[in-house]
């Protein structure tokens, strides 16, 4: 298992008890957890911290986590970086909604996972996303943990 140490992850969830459960879980597994509240926030220590991982809540307000992820992947810059999407809507619900509304989605192999995330779950799929030689570039999917558009 390759090492975790100064592996920079970045959490973007609008509530400070999730953002804390969240880091606290990554440090104490040796992950340097970077926390922001909001998608400009966000945005500005992606591009800082060069983060390993990003995990965003889905759901902050007026869309930001959504608007987030879609900043993301049309940054040629930052597309790479893999996410792991935290939302309270099923994994069903969730696709068909954002199928009707854009294409972007649908193009992802990066994770979904609900909220509150298992600790285990959420750190297994952390450590997969993480282990790449170079930021942004993930492993192969595994049975575990399906790709982000289910395929």
């Amino acid at each position: 298992m390759p090492s975790t140490i100064e592996r920079k992850i970045l959490v973007v969830d609008d509530l400070p008890d999730t953002r804390l459960f969240i880091a606290n879980l990554l440090s104490s597994h040796g992950y340097s957890a970077i926390m922001a509240e909001t998608r400009t926030e966000g945005l500005r220590k992606v591009t800082e911290e060069n983060p390993s991982v990003i995990i965003i809540d889905m759901m902050i307000p007026n869309e930001g986590g959504i608007k987030f992820y879609r900043d993301l992947k049309r940054n040629p810059r930052l597309q790479q970086i893999p996410v792991i999407m935290l939302s309270t809507i099923a994994r069903n619900t969730f696709f068909k909604w954002h199928k009707t509304r854009s294409a972007d989605l649908e193009q992802s192999t990066d994770m979904y996972l609900g909220i509150p995330p298992e600790a285990e779950e959420l750190l297994l799929a952390v450590e997969r996303l993480a282990q790449t030689d170079s930021p942004g570039r993930a492993a192969e999917p595994s049975a575990a943990f399906p790709p982000l558009n289910g395929k």
